[in-house]
């Protein structure tokens, strides 16, 4: 059980085609609708209304319209997903009451046909071709690779229970589940496969240690990793595992059907790519697992974030205030993004009751490990800070499991 009182940060991983502002502070007109639970929430700054009398919300089918008396907004919602005319209703903000208006709002969510997956990794089928670019620079690493089979490698923890599988010693003792010549295993953050003779065009290969940075333990011994990056860019893309295997992790790599010469996008931002990236492999994991807590940790198994995801059937979009963008009757719609929403505790910055969870995740074995590079790790907790400014400030922090209902849409 969570101590109570805990602070814990939240942000939210957009996974649509709309990348939110950084630079977005404080609440302006933010929305959020849970199309299992068909309601909303909907915060306005008392710097957009300084009133609730004077906002007006309309709504047409996938579009909801916001209008206060110093502006107004139009926002774009998935298709099937509708307002429920005249539901909005004012509620408590509780202690941001002095700088938010807070609205509880119904929706009307028909089923729509499920969207393709976004997951590359639950993407790939056997007997298809793939070309693998470096997402940084967008070289061609893999040329027309062909997998005859497409298989996933057991839970990262499987070992630990391997006892209660066998009546008779470990037969996995001491083996490495490498793949074959035409094989792609697929990780939880990684792919597995083997080289081919494009390689030796497109990637290079350096020793590296880990624990040396990670882990105040002297005692620790170093382990050495076979780094691989890219020839153009230097980009770290993974770790040969054998001279012959390569493991490359999802958040560096771009995979794309082998279709003639076309390029994959180039267009979109690192940060951007990061974000849906892991948003798609946390949602596929959870689902999967039934899993909802993940220990983001570096090569060397020191935790670097705790995520507890809340719920993956967010629907988002923000506006900041009216003084800092133009949106007017005049102004272009803002489309709502599908998002997932997670709390989260920075490993490197823990106050002694952050601490405390930590330790209890730990030895409780609470959180299912997910492995990235360090830099990878600092980029994520990057992505992070900035989906944090971009909510408002009632809900940049969660106090405790009992209160989790106030920081959802009920």
């Amino acid at each position: 059980m969570l101590p109570r009182h805990i602070l814990y940060s939240i942000f939210v991983f957009c996974k649509g085609d709309m990348e939110m502002s950084a630079n977005t502070r404080g609440a302006g007109v933010f929305l959020e609708l849970r199309k299992r639970l068909q309601s909303g929430l909907l915060i306005i700054g008392k710097d957009v209304a300084a009133n609730p009398t004077g906002i007006v919300v309309t709504g047409q089918d996938s579009s909801l319209h916001i209008r206060t008396t110093t502006g107004e907004v139009t926002f774009l919602l998935p298709p099937g997903v509708s307002y429920v005319k005249e539901s909005y209703v004012l509620v408590s903000g509780r202690e941001s009451c002095e700088e938010e208006l807070h609205f509880r709002l119904r929706i009307t969510a028909s089923h729509i046909k499920t969207e393709e997956s976004s997951d590359i990794v639950r993407a790939l089928r056997a007997q298809e071709t793939y070309c693998f670019y470096c997402q940084s620079c967008m070289t061609r690493l893999l040329e027309d690779r062909l997998f005859t089979r497409v298989l996933p490698l057991p839970n990262g923890n499987w070992n630990t229970i391997v006892d209660d599988w066998c009546c008779h010693p470990d037969p996995f003792a001491n083996k490495k589940m490498l793949p074959r010549a035409a094989d792609c295993l697929l990780g939880d953050t990684f792919f597995l496969l083997t080289r081919d003779d494009s390689c030796k065009q497109t990637l290079l290969q350096e020793v590296s240690t880990t624990d040396s940075q990670d882990s105040k333990d002297p005692k620790k011994t170093c382990r050495r990793l076979e780094l691989v990056s890219c020839m153009s860019c230097s980009s770290v893309l993974g770790e040969a595992l054998t001279p012959e295997t390569l493991r490359l992790y999802v958040t560096q790599v771009v995979v794309e059907p082998s279709v003639g010469d076309r390029m994959p996008e180039s267009s979109v931002s690192r940060s951007f790519f990061l974000e849906s990236t892991i948003a798609a492999r946390l949602a596929a994991l959870s689902n999967s697992m039934s899993s909802f807590h993940f220990s983001v940790q570096t090569p060397s198994g020191k935790p670097f974030l705790l995520l507890w995801l809340l719920n993956s059937d967010s629907i988002m979009a923000s506006v900041p205030g009216w003084s800092d963008c133009t949106v007017t009757h005049h102004s272009p719609s803002v489309r709502a993004a599908k998002a997932i929403k997670l709390l989260y505790i920075d490993c490197s910055h823990m106050g002694v009751q952050q601490q405390a969870v930590a330790t209890s995740w730990e030895v409780n074995a609470t959180g299912h490990a997910v492995v990235f590079p360090l830099k990878v790790c600092e980029e994520l907790l990057q992505v992070i800070e900035d989906s944090s400014a971009t909510l408002p400030y009632s809900m940049r922090h969660m106090k405790a499991y009992k209160t989790l209902p106030r920081v959802l849409t009920a």
